[in-house]
Formats: C-alpha cells, structure tokens, sequence
C-alpha cells in the first residue's frame, strides 16, 4: 500500500477582498508545521532567518499576530494572525522605503485600519534583523506608550507580536522579564531596542533610527515635540486619524508628497501614505452607511466625519460645500440616469508664485471629466498647456485673470497672431475680485425676499463659491429624495471612472476646504479659501469656475481661419452650456 502524500500548504500571504477574511487554521496549520521543520533541521531555521531578513512583508505575514478584545466571547479568535490586506502590505513598503531613503513619512488614516499593528510588528522586524537599530515610538499620553495588560497601548501589542514568535527566532539569552520591561525592550543579541516615550518627552530619549509619532495630530504642544526630533532622527513617521486644520500634522500633509508604491521618497517633504476605509477589505458600503447612521443619530457625525472619511474641514465652522454632498455628487449622472451629451467647458486656476500649483479642469456638460495640476512659474508655459490639453474639442477657457493670470491672455494673443491658437477655443477672463453679477437680482431667484445679489456678495469669488455649493447641494437632495425636481443642468457630477481615486480624495478635500463668513461692516458674503494651516485649493477653484454661467464681456478674440467652416456657438448659446 502506498503511503499517500500530506498536500502541502502554501505560505500565508497578502489576501484581497475576495478572499477575506483569510483562513487562519490554514495559516495555523503552516506554522506549525514549519515549526517541526525548526526542530529537526538547524539549517532550515537559518535559511529562514536569511530570508525573513531581506522580507519583512513575509516575515508579518507568516509568524506575527494581532489581537482584537472585540472578538472574545464570539466563537472567532480574538488572538490571529497578523495577515496583511493589499494595502497594508504597501504600508510595510512605505516604511521601508523612508527607512532607505532616509525620509520623513506621514500616515493619515481612517481608524480602525491596523496601522500601529503593521507599523509594530515592521518595529519587531528591525528589532530582530537590523543589530544596532534604535526604534522609539511616542504619543500624547504616557498609558497610550505602554500599560501592562492594556492592548490599546502601543508596546503591549508588539509584546503580543514577540511573545507569539517561534522560540527559535529569538535573541539567543532573551528574557522577556529582564528585556521587555517598560517602554524598552532590548536584543540582547544584536543590540538593538525598542524605546518609548511620551507627551513633551518625545525626542528627549536619543538618536533612534526611526521614530513613530502615533495619533500626532492630537498632541497637546507639537511645536515643541519637532523640535527636539529634528536632530535626533532622519525617518520620522506621524501615524494619525484626522482632527482638524491647521495643526502640524494637516500643515506637514498638506506641504508633502503623496507616495505610489515604487516611486522614489521625497527629501524635500513628508511622504504621505493615506489609509481609506474603502482598502479595508471588511469595509463595504453597507458597512459605512450603517457607521454614519449610528454617528448622525448620536450627534456625531463631525465625528465619524473625521475619523472614517479623513475630513479635516468636519468639525470646521462655515464650510461652503459639505463632504456628504460632494460624496452624492460622484457619478451622480449614473445614478440619476442622466445623459452625458453635454458640450465640453474649461477652466484654468493660474499658480500665483511660491509652490503654488496651476490647476486645469474640464467638464462636459454637468459631468466633471478631468482634472491636471503642474507646477510651471511661466505663464506662457501654463497657458500653451491648457491650451494644448482643451484642443480635441470645441470649448470655452476661463481662466483667472488677476495678477499673474493677466500672463495667460498675453500669450494667448500671441499664439492668435501666429496662427497657433486652435480656432475651436475660446479663452475667457475671470476676475475673482470683481462686483457680483447681476448685483439687483435676487440671490434667490423669483422671491421678493431673498436679498440683492450686490448686498449679499462681496465680490464675484464669493458668488461663484455660492452658486458651485447650490449645484452640491441640489445634487444632494435629488441623489437621497427622487421626489425633488431640479433642472438637470443645474446639477453636478464627478465622473470617477475618468477622475480616478487618489484624484478624487484630492478633489473632495479641496472642495470642503473653503469657509465662509461675513465681512466686518457690510455683512457681505467673503471666501476664505485657505484657512489657517491650509494651501490654496486649486482644483477645487478650477472646478468653481468651469462652473460659473457667467457671460465673458470681452472674451480673447479667435479669429477664424479663411477656409474653415467651423463656428463656435453664439454668446447666448455659450451662457447656457457653460452653465
């Protein structure tokens, strides 16, 4: 009789949403039978060790754990293994391409994502394979570092990570007694620690290889805490949920550069890795929607605002355009089965100096279609590349005109006079400081009560940023109640297909960002694009005014080559698809 042959698991690794949640007694069953493999052969355990050095992902994958109290009692394990999720796994390649590159990076992150378990057991894995390493991790209070017991502090999860490891693998004459005590943990084979502190202390511990900063939007006197790890570290990582503008934590974010798996990191400013609730495979639509509902019917929702949908602007008084009516707005058009035959429009926001960006939107018809930011300082340059990205189709421009912006008409007419300007385009000046359109209509339409545009605006910006919140929020009401009856072209949708994700989180930040108030004096409406701590929206600006139906007085003038047959559209045309 032939024995027959054991099949041979395969070793844990990174799950996708179709498989989640992994199988844990496969994956236990694989431990344990490498762990037989540990016992009778020396070599495999150093043919391990070799490999495990090189791989941190395998390493988390096969031998670290996590914990979850939530789950005790329910028949599932509370204790499992720490599987990573595909964008978890590229969080351990974001820490190890600071640690390489020798950078700063910054986590922002919805809760309830797994960071600080990653980030820790990316700790246990220096701790274990790099002699030497210094690994220091801080937070605002000292119970958060580390409380005996208390799996919500950060160095009783990576005792839980060590203590579960294959006792092959630790140092040789470890003793977790007298070498994880509190806030330090020592390898006594190869030197190297794990350090903690907290509150003002941060930085005050020595120079560490890395330091993680958990939840570090929410430090009482930040200022003081980057001072002292400004020398004492080259890889500082801020891992935070959200919590308002302005803090050093939003001002670092807003001035980094947000990484792609591969790309090189930045010396110049923080890496920003982002953790959305959508990567979290467990998470779908019916799981956000029932989080929201419990958080709107608790009073919560800047709340949820802040810790699920990363909103920076949620606790922020005076917002024009609220997160929940720009989420409405995303493929509205498909949800409200709406046609997309519209005519093709344009705007150009100008970068005005510094590290301003320039920004350049186009819609086609109510739909948002492409978005594109760069950074040139010429404004001949920024111009011909508007230019050159709205010649496929017949369109009008506007674009900003002050200051800098009066550039962009400069070589406009210059391209018109050679010859090179395409005749299908038309550019058309927007001043964001000048009077309100139609200053002695009614802000609204048709109500005798309702004040005088010229008495409730102070500059056409404030009247544009108005009209584009009315768009939001009448898409808002006509996605969540069908009974309600607007006009389609005074709707708005953001195509996410052509848009695409990390462009569309751009998008919905900008577009909150802006508050308004009233101006000391007259009580006219004013815009405040760029709250305290915060850089100018630019899309979100581009995006105003490819909206704005307002009729240019004296656009640039396109005159038409001698043989073509080509018409742009009347001015009275032009006010309603621009609309």
């Amino acid at each position: 009789m032939k024995r027959e042959t054991q099949k041979r698991l395969p070793p844990p690794s990174t799950t996708n949403k179709e498989h989640w949640p992994p199988d844990y007694v496969n994956v236990l069953a694989w431990r344990q039978t490498e762990l037989s493999k540990f016992e009778l052969d020396p070599a495999h355990v150093r043919n391990a060790k070799a490999y495990y050095r090189g791989n941190p992902v395998a390493f988390i994958n096969h031998w670290c754990d996590t914990y979850d109290p939530r789950l005790a009692g329910s028949g599932a394990l509370a204790k499992m293994p720490l599987v990573l999720f595909p964008r978890q796994e590229e969080l351990v390649l974001f820490l190890k391409a600071c640690l390489d590159g020798e950078a700063s990076g910054l986590i922002e992150k919805c809760r309830d994502m797994g960071a600080t378990w990653v980030c820790g057991a990316f700790s246990v894995w220096l701790w274990f394979f790099w002699p030497g390493a210094a690994v220091g991790w801080g937070s605002r209070k000292e119970q958060l570092v580390d409380r005996l017991g208390d799996t919500d502090s950060i160095f009783e999860k990576i005792r839980i990570i060590i203590r579960g490891l294959p006792t092959v693998f630790l140092p040789r004459g470890f003793s977790p007694d007298a070498h994880m005590t509190f806030m330090r943990f020592v390898n006594p084979e190869n030197g190297s620690t794990i350090t903690g502190e907290a509150g003002d202390n941060i930085g005050r511990g020595g120079r560490k290889l890395i330091y993680f900063k958990d939840e570090s939007a929410h430090y009482e006197r930040p200022e003081k805490i980057e001072a002292a790890l400004a020398d004492n570290t080259r890889v500082q990582i801020d891992i935070s949920s959200v919590n308002g503008l302005g803090n050093v934590f939003h001002r670092r974010r807003e001035s980094g550069v947000d990484w792609e798996v591969g790309a090189p990191v930045s010396q110049q400013a923080a890496n920003v890795f982002t953790m959305d609730w959508r990567d979290h495979p467990a998470k779908t639509q019916e799981w956000y929607a029932q989080r929201r509902a419990k958080a709107d019917g608790e009073g919560l929702l800047h709340v949820f605002a802040q810790e699920v949908d990363r909103n920076y602007s949620a606790s922020v008084e005076g917002a024009i355009i609220e997160l929940e009516w720009v989420k409405a707005a995303i493929d509205a058009h498909l949800r409200l089965g709406l046609e997309d035959d519209g005519l093709w429009g344009a705007a150009l926001d100008v970068a005005d100096g510094g590290g301003d960006r320039n920004a350049l939107v186009r819609r086609k018809g109510i739909v948002l279609k492409q978005a594109h930011e760069w950074g040139a300082r010429d404004t001949g340059v920024t111009a011909r590349n508007a230019i050159d990205r709205c010649s496929d189709a017949p369109m009008h421009i506007q674009y900003d005109c002050v200051g800098v912006g009066a550039g962009v008409k400069a070589e406009a007419n210059r391209l018109e006079e050679e010859g090179k300007l395409p005749a299908s385009l038309r550019l058309v000046p927007w001043n964001a400081g000048a009077g309100p359109v139609n200053p002695d209509g009614r802000v609204i339409k048709g109500d005798k009560d309702s004040p005088l545009n010229k008495d409730f605006f102070a500059n056409l910006k404030a009247q544009g940023w108005w009209e584009l919140r009315q768009r939001f929020y009448r898409t808002w009401q006509t996605v969540n109640d069908p009974a309600m009856e607007f006009d389609a072209e005074d709707l708005i949708s953001l195509d996410s297909q052509t848009l695409g994700n990390a462009l569309m989180r751009q998008i919905e930040k900008e577009l909150c960002q802006p508050t308004m108030d009233r101006r000391v004096g007259t009580l006219k409406l004013v815009v405040d694009k760029t709250p305290d701590g915060t850089k100018s929206p630019n899309i979100a600006d581009a995006i105003m005014m490819a909206y704005w139906p307002m009729k240019a007085p004296e656009p640039v003038k396109v005159s038409l080559p001698a043989k073509t047959t080509l018409k742009l559209p009347p001015a009275s045309a032009a006010q309603a698809w621009m609309r």
